[in-house]
């Protein structure tokens, strides 16, 4: 009897904690969820640094969701849903809002098309990352990450504010090349590392330290610059890797003088 009433005194405990395990990163999602409706309440206010760093925040909270996930196993389909709909949230709707609001509200109805195409680009690139989450490998992504391009839109926002000053003549261009651009690598298929990959072990661990070190010392002495040269530094280096991996190609590919030198160096 007493084993039995053990038994299941420790089931009841096994559940208990399964059900927390799961809970941890959906809270995780929710702090998310609510640094997104924050920004967007920011840009309703005009108060458009601070949705910049509520949109940061959210970023930070995304990470951590899914590190929690990972590594206390407890992925589950709601929480892949749940997740995607806060990015689209946070790293969708809200820094649309921002661009148009902080940049873009003088363009008409161009401003408004160029804001919904970074919002719908956003959302076809979560829909197609959704579909083909179960085949992929998990080392590279299809197309820049939604929370990468809002860094860049966010970070954009706080080097404005603490050091470019941005002139009001080149603010809306500058805005308007930026969101098309990022639109475009949203829903490319360009390549993009995930660097979950990365091998902790042996001497190499050592190396991803010291660069560990270097970046964090580079972001706490500069944050207001050095948050937007990694966010733009990671979102050319898709585009950079494919065309390094296109030169070997086009340098193996004969030109059409050689073909044709070979054609009528075959002719008896």
């Amino acid at each position: 009897m007493k084993t039995t009433e053990l038994r299941q005194s420790f089931g009841r405990d096994g559940r208990r904690r399964k059900a927390a395990m799961h809970l941890i990163p959906n809270l995780f999602t929710t702090g998310n969820l609510f640094c997104g409706v924050f920004a967007i309440l920011s840009v309703f206010n005009g108060n458009y640094l601070i949705a910049a760093i509520a949109i940061l925040v959210a970023m930070i909270f995304d990470v951590l969701d899914g590190k929690s996930a990972r590594l206390t196993h407890s992925t589950s389909h709601f929480g892949f849903e749940y997740d995607s709909l806060s990015d689209m949230v946070s790293f969708g709707v809200a820094p649309g809002l921002l661009l148009y609001s902080w940049a873009l509200s003088g363009q008409g109805t161009f401003g408004i098309a160029v804001m919904f195409a970074y919002v719908a680009m956003g959302a076809v690139r979560l829909a197609r990352f959704n579909s083909t989450a179960a085949v992929t490998d998990g080392k590279y992504f299809t197309g820049l990450a939604i929370p990468a391009a809002a860094g860049i839109v966010a970070s954009l926002v706080v080097l404005d504010h603490y050091s470019m000053k941005i002139a009001v003549d080149v603010k809306p261009i500058l805005v308007l090349v930026m969101t098309l651009a990022l639109s475009f690598l949203m829903v490319s298929t360009i390549k993009y590392r995930s660097f979950k990959d990365m091998k902790f072990s042996g001497s190499r661990h050592i190396t991803y330290l010291v660069w560990g070190i270097l970046v964090v010392m580079l972001v706490a002495a500069w944050p207001q610059v050095m948050l937007f040269v990694i966010f733009v530094g990671y979102a050319l280096l898709g585009p950079a890797e494919r065309l390094v991996g296109l030169l070997p190609k086009i340098e193996r590919k004969p030109s059409p003088s050689k073909i044709e030198q070979s054609v009528s160096g075959s002719k008896p």
